[in-house]
């Protein structure tokens, strides 16, 4: 008893207080304004800046001019997905992003792909920016140092996954001076280099005309397209995190759209404004790649060089506090992972295509089930990798643009529907014409030129990933139809409406106390067979259910009423039929998070004011029961036997066969 008090203590320490799902102070300050979502869901994408613009630069393969056309596609890239997304935010204003626009306009199947396929690329997000930001802090530090690295990156990803189960907010609040010290620091170099090399920026077009001509003449046009497409979708990774905002909608302030219409403004900003403008610094001071050091931190030492001076004291301290922002940033988009992982995967456990647990608020209002998973599966490839960025690099850009593709074409579905029913937004459907084929072609290339690079590991792994959703859903569904049956069976004896003249309680007689779940015909199977075995033993009859507050039920007030109304008309059923047939009854329940501690204090309540009952429930046997089938269910009736048992309450579990 002294171990689980102290471990109760310990966890409360660390993960902090619970707190009221009901209290709607404490939902509104867990909403996020733009800004701070901009911080919190924005620093992926912005992160990337760190190695898609050089990752870009370099496929060139030293035909440096054509660089102007990266930046420029860089940029228009930015933001024709950054609109595609707010249309999608538009259409799902309660969240759900590419899994939830591809499901509805596309079908479930591609719902599904979209999904899967969001999973891996925020697991591997997780992994990629924090050994980015490792290697980063690591090249400041002596080689003999680098076999720490690993450790540092495992406790990093642990240190994250602590403070998102304390929650969100907590986490932007932390690392909102990172993310703004990298803005003023990157920005400030990128604009003083471009000024300082201001007199070539005029000739960069015509300069950039002649570069083109001359390699066509030596290369041929499609040769020189081949290397500048290459070098574009090679770049891919810069756009990755751009999707979160419209995963994440439920965490924004009201009026949801508009605040996201913000956040992916100063996403779109931002992004093309780094990225871009990292691309035109490499052409302008003509950075060449050196071992050992980055593409961004070799032009900023030229930069600093030239204003401060080579043996100024200050550049050392200048170049520090650069290069630990950008790993600290990098820390920040892994955080990314953590927001929209979670959120994708409570979005398909309402679809039963996950188990029912990653919708599962903690008492920290927080899916900390997804964050879990998202953690740990980061630190497996961090370990299975060695933590080496050239190894997960090749794992990562592709998902992401499977579900941008995905996104694209159910918009352009959706517009080409609206034109069909004579309500044409001309504009809205060029932009999912040019998305769908701007995000199609870059997911093309990168497949083709990475396959053989490990490109085939990502597909393999979403792969499984879908064929697992897919024995899960197929489970799921063999259970809804069988408890059908089971309602379809009981629903002859279904109450009619409430009696005028009710039965009155009596506390001080025999009391069964049935805990009632979602489905009517478990409710009334352990209600029958309690009048089967006990006969006229008990005077009354007490019904408790916990509405159980999920993600879904938590992102508005409207849900929450509803949640709230589907509780008590279950109730009223229990209650209805013993009235009518001559028992007295009542229903209690209660709203929460955490169905356990809710179901305990009802049943205390009822304890006090009942102290002769008797606790029943009922628990679905499986002629196959395995892991799967207790991962899959929950297993609350266990639990609550235990926690009765403990107390010397009585309480049986009454088999179910399905």
């Amino acid at each position: 008893m002294f171990g689980r008090a102290y471990f109760k203590r310990l966890k409360r320490i660390v993960i902090g207080a619970p707190r009221n799902p009901l209290a709607s102070q404490h939902r509104e300050g867990m909403l996020l304004v733009a800004f701070l979502a901009w911080v919190g869901l924005g620093a992926d994408g912005l992160s990337s800046a760190n190695y898609g613009p050089e990752e870009s630069f370099l496929a060139l393969m030293g035909y440096n001019h054509l660089a102007l056309y990266l930046a420029v596609a860089t940029a228009i890239t930015v933001f024709i997905i950054c609109l595609g997304y707010i249309q999608v935010i538009e259409l799902f204003p309660q969240g759900g992003g590419g899994y939830r626009i591809a499901s509805v306009l596309l079908g479930p199947k591609a719902g599904l792909v979209s999904g899967s396929a969001l999973i891996v690329n925020f697991m591997l997000t997780i992994a990629i920016s924090i050994a980015s930001g490792v290697d980063a802090l690591f090249s400041l530090l002596p080689v003999e140092w680098q076999p720490w690295k690993l450790p540092v990156e495992i406790v990093i990803t642990l240190a994250l996954l602590v403070a998102n189960l304390r929650g969100i907010k907590e986490v932007v609040l932390v690392l909102m001076p990172i993310f703004l010290g990298f803005l003023v620091t990157h920005g400030g170099l990128i604009v003083v280099g471009m000024s300082m090399h201001a007199d070539r920026l005029p000739g960069l077009v015509p300069e950039t005309i002649t570069e083109t001509r001359n390699l066509v003449s030596a290369i041929g046009l499609p040769a020189m397209l081949a290397v500048v497409l290459q070098a574009f979708a090679l770049g891919g990774g810069t756009y990755t995190g751009i999707e979160a905002v419209s995963n994440n909608v439920h965490m924004l302030k009201e009026p949801r759209v508009r605040s996201a219409r913000w956040t992916m403004a100063y996403m779109a900003t931002s992004l093309a404004f780094t990225a871009g403008g990292l691309i035109i610094l490499y052409l302008l001071w003509s950075v060449v790649p050196e071992h050992g050091r980055t593409l961004n931190a070799a032009t900023f030492r030229l930069i600093l060089e030239q204003l401060l001076g080579a043996d100024s004291p200050a550049l050392p301290v200048v170049m520090l506090m650069t290069l630990a922002f950008a790993a600290g940033l990098l820390f920040v988009a892994a955080n990314t992972g953590f927001l929209g992982g979670p959120a994708v995967l409570a979005n398909m456990a309402a679809d039963r295509w996950v188990p029912h647990q990653f919708s599962q608020f903690s008492n920290r209002l927080v899916t900390q089930n997804g964050v879990l998973m998202m953690g740990l599966s980061a630190v497996g490839v961090l370990i299975l990798t060695g933590g080496q960025v050239s190894i997960i690099v090749v794992l990562y850009s592709i998902n992401v643009f499977i579900s941008f593709t995905l996104s694209f074409a159910g918009l352009l579905v959706h517009w080409l529907a609206e034109l069909r029913h004579g309500r044409p937004r001309i504009g809205r459907l060029l932009l999912a014409i040019l998305g769908t084929v701007v995000t199609g072609g870059i997911l093309g290339v990168t497949v083709y030129t990475k396959f053989t690079q490990g490109a085939w590991m990502t597909i393999l792994i979403t792969g499984l990933v879908i064929g697992l959703c897919l024995m899960i859903r197929q489970y799921y569904e063999e259970h809804r139809r069988q408890m059908a049956k089971v309602d379809a069976l009981f629903a002859a004896t279904a109450p009619g409406g409430p009696v005028d003249k009710p039965p009155p309680l009596d506390p001080k007689k025999p009391t069964a106390v049935f805990l009632i779940g979602a489905n009517t015909g478990s409710g009334m199977h352990t209600l029958l067979t309690a009048r089967k075995l006990f006969g006229d033993r008990f005077k009354n009859y007490i019904f408790l259910r916990v509405g159980e507050i999920d993600s879904s039920s938590f992102r508005s007030e409207d849900a929450l009423k509803q949640l709230e109304e589907e509780v008590k008309a279950s109730l009223d059923q229990f209650v209805n039929y013993c009235q009518r047939r001559g028992m007295a009854a009542a229903g209690y329940y209660r709203l929460g998070a955490d169905v356990m501690a809710e179901l305990t204090q009802l049943a205390d309540k009822v304890l006090a004011e009942y102290p002769d009952c008797v606790y029943l429930a009922s628990k679905l046997l499986f002629q196959r029961e395995n892991l799967v089938t207790r991962l899959l269910h929950n297993q609350t009736a266990l639990a609550m036997q235990r926690e009765l048992h403990m107390r010397g309450v009585p309480m049986l579990i009454l088999p179910m066969k399905v």
